[in-house]
């Protein structure tokens, strides 16, 4: 009988003294920041989206920040690499915790289990296309959840941000967008014109989705840059590679400075562009005369393009009446 006195005892006292996890008391101001991708497999492609990830660390620094991936498939490459010490041992760059990322939901539940309930997702998307449109979904899905008692409510703010190129609405002018990241990739259109090169991007793009964002950024550089022919094209969608291709040939280009237009240079910058498949953007521009020079660098390796997410969070936390603490 004593035995059980001691141990009920012992029961109270953490139930009282253990800080609770749930919504309902704990974490009314915690906060979190859940940056969410497509995700990449390439382990040298982690760059762009690391980068980011340490710039809005260091821009908030009492503020929880979590990765997601939005793509099952590369989620479920990183989760076979979980226990390969030999891969890790090889790429000793890479933190363990990329071989865990889970999806936005998830990643969003497990937030508000352990207490946050003030969430800002901000999306590293190009463009408010499909993947952004399925994320903007599961947020309002999540938001409309309703609790007899408003308190219990599982979030007090949970908000998503924009996409690089911006989206619809008045609130933040996308035209602005389209203007600051072409001010950030004046070092790309440096090169081209050192090199005597037209610059050359490759977007993802969406087949079923409208990619006029990719076409609108194209006229906003040319306007900027007159002087280096810039064309920017998609996987899928508006504008192909033959549309990239008739503008080369019919400006008369000789040489090509290629680069992807992604936030990472996975798969597709270093098979569809610059692979050696004679159907790469590379090999087909190549064929028309045109030299190519490659780079594999992801937009979110530019310093530039992960300060623009940054200012992207702070200002939805602004719109959104949410404190960041001290940035």
């Amino acid at each position: 009988m004593r035995k059980l006195v001691l141990w009920f005892a012992a029961l109270f006292v953490v139930l009282v003294f253990t800080p609770s996890s749930f919504a309902m008391g704990h974490g009314e101001s915690e906060r979190a920041i859940v940056l969410a991708s497509f995700g990449t497999s390439y382990p040298a492609a982690l760059k762009g989206i690391l980068n980011i990830t340490k710039e809005v660390e260091k821009a908030f620094p009492g503020v929880t920040v979590r990765m997601a991936f939005t793509s099952d498939i590369i989620r479920g490459i990183w989760e076979k690499r979980r226990g390969d010490e030999e891969f890790f041992s090889e790429h000793k760059d890479i933190p363990r915790e990329i071989a865990y990322v889970k999806g936005p939901l998830a990643t969003i539940a497990d937030l508000q289990d352990g207490g946050y309930r003030t969430i800002i997702v901000q999306p590293t998307h190009i463009y408010s296309g499909e993947e952004y449109t399925d994320l903007a979904s599961c947020v309002a899905g999540l938001n409309s959840i309703k609790t007899i008692k408003p308190r219990y409510r599982p979030f007090e703010k949970l908000v998503l941000s924009r996409p690089l190129l911006g989206t619809w609405g008045d609130q933040h002018d996308y035209h602005g967008d389209l203007e600051a990241v072409a001010e950030i990739l004046a070092e790309d259109v440096a090169e081209a014109r050192e090199k005597g090169a037209a610059l050359v991007y490759m977007g993802h793009g969406n087949e079923f989705y409208s990619t006029g964002a990719y076409i609108e950024f194209q006229q906003v550089m040319r306007r900027r840059y007159p002087d280096v022919p810039v064309f920017v094209g998609t996987v899928e969608g508006f504008p192909s590679l033959d549309d990239v291709v008739s503008g080369l040939v019919s400006h008369g280009v000789k040489v090509a400075l290629l680069k992807p237009f992604m936030i990472v240079a996975g798969d597709h910058a270093r098979n569809d562009m610059a692979g050696d498949d004679e159907e790469s953007w590379k090999n087909v521009i190549s064929k028309k005369g045109i030299r190519i020079i490659t780079r594999l660098e992801g937009l979110g390796e530019k310093p530039g393009i992960a300060r623009t997410f940054v200012r992207y969070i702070r200002e939805t936390a602004e719109d959104n009446g949410v404190s960041l603490g001290n940035e």
